[in-house]
C-alpha cells in the first residue's frame, strides 16, 4: 500500500522539491531549467529532500490512486549529487518513478530492481527471504544503498539490505547509478548506487486506507496521509501484514511506519526530519535439503530504526548547502530453540555538501562525510567493535562547448581500521544538435573494506580471516542513448568492464568455511534498455543484460551471476478506468552452490510470467488484482530454496 502522493496531483517527473519548471532539453549550458534557476534567488531550497523510505513489507500491493505514468522523468540527483538532466549524464543511469511502480504493481525493492538492466537479484525462498543483488556482477555488499541521504549498508557485519522486505511508495523514485561511484559516496559503491528518493507532501491534505488478501495466507493493511504547501509539509504511512508462504516455519509478519516533516523557515533556510521503522518476524526453515534443512524451530526477528534531520541553506544566489544528520539502530535476533544470536548495529552520520555555480557552464560541488559505527554480535565470536570514517570529496561539472558535458571528481576516505583510500571518477557525454542522440563514457575507481564479520567472525561452520585486504576496483563503460521525439521514451545500450583486485569471496571448499581474497576478478558485459510510450496508451519497458563474471585467478565463473538476464513489461490503458499489463522475468547461465554438498553446480534457468490489472471505479475507489507466477513454474533462484508457485492477490484502496 502506497502513500498516495500521486493521487494529490503530483507528477514526480515535473517537480523537484521546491522547483516548478517546464520540460526542456539543455542546449549550451550545463543544464537545465532547474540549473538556471539555481542562479536565481527563487531557488531557495536547492538540494532538498533526498531519500524517503516508505516501508519494508515485501508483499504490499501497489494500491496508489491511478496516476498518469511518467516513463521519462527529467532529472536525477544520485549520479552527480546535483540535479542533472538525463540528456547530460555521462553515467549509465536508470530511474523508475513512483507512478511507474504503481502502474506495474511493483512494491518491493527486489521486484523494482528486476526492471533495471544489469541488476539481477536472487532470493533464498519466498517473501522475506534473504536476497542478493548482483549489479554489474558485484555483490550486494558491493552496492551502496542510500536511504534518507545516508548509507543503509552495514559495513561492520556484511548485513545486506533487506531487498526482499523493503517496500517502495507512490511518492518514491528509484534511482540506480551503474558502475564505480566511490568518488561521491565512498565504500561499497563498486557495482553502483541504489537510491530511494521521495517527494515532500504537497497539496490539500489527503488520506488513504487499503486492504489486500491473496494466496499463501497473505493479508495486508495500510493507512497513509500527506499534504503541504510552500511553507510546511508532512507525509505519514503505516502498514502491516502476514503471509504463510508455502513451507512449514516460513511465515513472515511485518509492521512498518514512515514519517517525514518539512518546514521552510525563511526564504534561505529549509529544514526537515524523517523517521523510519520496521519490525519483522520470520520463520526460517533453511534450505529444503542438506544439513539443518526444514528446521521447524528457528525463528528470526528484526527491528530497524532510522532517523534524519536535514537543512538546505542558500548562502548566495550561486552558493547552496545541504546538511544531513542521521542515526540508525538495528537489532537482529536468531533463535534456534536451544541458542540465541543477537546482532546490534548503531550508526551516527553527518553528511555535508556545498555547490558553487560559477556560471551556466561550470559548477563545483564539495563536502564531507563522517560516520561512527558500533557493532555487537554474540553469535560469531562475540564481536564488539567500533569503526569511524572521515571522508572529503570534490566534483567539477563543466560544459566546455555546446552539447559536451564533462565531470571529474576525487574522494579521500580515512578509515580508522584500514587507513586512507583515494578514489576518482571522470565522465563525458556528447548530445547531438537535435537532442536525439547521446554518446557517453565513464571511468571510475572504487573500494570496499572488509567487515568485522569477514575478519573476526567465528562459529562452528565459519571462521573469519584477519589477513584480508580491502577490495579495489576500476571500471569503465561506454554507451549510446536515443531519445524519441515528443518525450516518448529512450533506447539505451552500454558496454561495461570492471576489474577487481583482492575481491573478497566465501570459500565453500574448506570446513569451517572462511573468507579469502581473489587476487584478480573481472565483470564485463552489455546492458540494453528500452522505455517507450507507444501509441494507443501503451507502455513498454525492456531490460536485458549479458554478463561475464570471472575469477581470473583460477579461471572460474563467479557464483550466482547469470550470463543472461532481463525483464519485459507491457501495459495498456483500455479506457473507462480499466488497465492491464503483463511482465516476464528470466535468468540463465548461472553457477551455484549445492545446498547439501557445497559443490559448484549449474544454477537453474527460469522464466516467470505475471499479469496485473486495475479498475479505477471513481476518484476515490480503486480495485486492483494480480497473478504472480502465472505458469506455476517450479523453480529455485538459490539452490535448495524453492520459490512460490502461482499466486492470486486482490484488494481495494479508498481515498478521502
Amino acid at each position: 500500500m502506497r502513500a498516495s502522493c500521486a493521487g494529490a496531483g503530483i507528477k514526480p517527473s515535473t517537480h523537484i522539491e521546491g522547483w516548478e519548471w517546464k520540460r526542456a532539453v539543455p542546449r549550451g549550458g550545463l543544464l537545465l531549467p532547474p540549473h538556471q534557476q539555481i542562479m536565481n534567488t527563487t531557488i531557495v531550497a536547492s538540494f532538498r529532500r533526498l531519500l524517503l523510505l516508505a516501508g519494508f513489507a515485501p508483499t504490499l500491493t501497489a494500491f496508489a490512486q491511478t496516476a498518469e505514468p511518467e516513463i521519462l522523468p527529467d532529472y536525477v540527483l544520485t549520479a552527480t549529487r546535483t540535479p542533472a538532466a538525463l540528456t547530460t549524464l555521462g553515467t549509465a543511469f536508470d530511474q523508475i518513478s513512483g507512478a511507474e511502480l504503481a502502474r506495474m504493481q511493483l512494491t518491493s525493492l527486489r521486484s523494482a530492481l528486476g526492471a533495471v538492466p544489469g541488476a539481477p537479484n536472487f532470493a533464498t525462498g519466498a517473501a522475506g527471504g534473504v536476497t542478493s543483488l548482483f549489479l554489474r556482477g558485484a555483490n550486494s555488499n558491493q552496492t551502496l544503498f542510500l536511504v534518507d541521504g545516508i548509507r543503509f549498508n552495514d559495513p561492520n557485519t556484511d548485513y545486506q539490505v533487506s531487498l526482499g522486505g523493503m517496500c517502495l511508495g507512490a511518492c518514491d523514485n528509484l534511482e540506480v547509478a551503474h558502475g564505480p561511484q566511490s568518488t561521491l559516496y565512498g565504500g561499497e559503491a563498486i557495482g553502483g548506487v541504489v537510491a530511494i528518493r521521495g517527494q515532500r507532501g504537497r497539496g490539500p491534505g489527503s488520506a488513504t486506507v487499503a486492504f489486500e488478501a491473496g494466496s499463501f495466507g497473505t493479508v495486508q493493511g495500510a493507512v497513509s496521509t500527506q499534504g503541504g504547501d510552500a511553507q510546511r509539509a508532512y507525509t505519514f504511512s503505516a502498514s502491516g501484514g502476514h503471509t504463510d508462504n508455502d513451507r512449514a516455519n516460513n511465515d513472515f509478519d511485518s509492521a512498518t511506519y514512515s514519517l517525514r516533516l518539512d518546514r521552510q523557515v525563511t526564504k534561505d533556510v529549509a529544514v526537515g526530519a524523517t523517521w523510519r521503522g520496521f519490525v519483522g518476524r520470520y520463520g526460517s526453515p533453511g534450505a529444503a535439503i542438506g544439513f539443518g534443512a526444514n528446521d521447524p524451530d528457528n525463528k528470526e526477528s528484526e527491528s530497524n530504526q532510522l532517523g534524519t534531520v536535514f537543512a538546505d541553506l542558500t548562502h548566495s544566489p550561486g552558493l547552496t548547502s545541504h546538511v544531513v544528520l542521521g542515526g540508525q539502530d538495528r537489532r537482529y535476533v536468531s533463535d534456534s530453540g536451544t541458542s540465541e544470536t543477537l546482532v546490534t548495529n548503531r550508526r551516527a552520520v553527518i553528511d555535508w555538501q556545498s555547490t558553487y555555480v560559477l556560471n551556466e557552464q561550470h559548477r563545483i560541488t564539495g563536502g564531507l562525510t563522517a560516520e561512527a559505527n558500533h557493532t555487537r554480535n554474540n553469535g560469531f565470536g562475540n564481536i564488539n567493535e567500533r569503526q569511524s570514517l572521515l571522508a572529503f570529496f570534490a566534483q567539477d561539472e563543466w560544459t566546455p562547448v555546446e552539447h559536451v558535458y564533462l565531470t571529474a571528481g576525487l574522494r579521500s576516505d580515512d578509515h580508522d581500521t584500514f587507513g586512507r583510500a583515494t578514489t576518482g571518477r571522470t565522465t563525458a557525454a556528447w548530445l547531438s544538435r537535435d537532442s536525439r542522440w547521446k554518446l557517453r563514457a565513464t571511468y571510475g575507481t572504487a573500494f570496499r573494506a572488509p567487515s568485522f564479520l569477514d575478519l573476526y567472525g567465528q562459529s562452528s561452520f565459519y571462521v573469519g580471516n584477519p589477513n584480508l585486504k580491502p577490495e579495489k576496483a576500476r571500471g569503465w563503460d561506454g554507451g549510446v542513448d536515443y531519445f524519441l521525439a515528443g518525450n516518448r521514451g529512450v533506447l539505451s545500450a552500454t558496454w561495461f568492464d570492471t576489474r577487481y583486485d583482492n575481491l573478497i569471496i566465501f570459500n565453500f571448499g574448506v570446513f569451517p568455511g572462511t573468507t579469502a581474497n581473489v587476487e584478480k576478478a573481472r565483470t564485463r558485459g552489455v546492458e540494453l534498455a528500452a522505455k517507450l510510450d507507444l501509441p494507443g496508451s501503451t507502455k513498454l519497458r525492456v531490460a536485458y543484460t549479458y554478463l561475464e563474471a570471472e575469477n581470473l585467478t583460477n579461471a572460474t565463473r563467479l557464483l550466482r551471476r547469470p550470463r543472461n538476464s532481463g525483464s519485459v513489461d507491457l501495459w495498456h490503458d483500455f479506457g473507462r478506468g480499466f488497465s492491464a499489463g503483463t511482465g516476464v522475468a528470466f535468468a540463465a547461465g548461472r553457477k551455484d552452490v549445492h545446498a547439501a554438498t557445497f559443490a559448484t553446480i549449474n544454477g537453474e534457468d527460469y522464466t516467470v510470467v505475471r499479469v496485473y490489472g486495475a479498475w479505477q471505479v471513481n476518484a476515490r475507489l480503486a480495485v486492483k488484482a494480480r497473478v504472480e507466477n502465472l505458469l506455476d513454474e517450479a523453480y529455485e533462484e538459490v539452490h535448495g530454496y524453492p520459490q512460490l508457485g502461482l499466486g492470486v492477490h486482490a484488494g481495494v484502496e479508498w481515498k478521502f
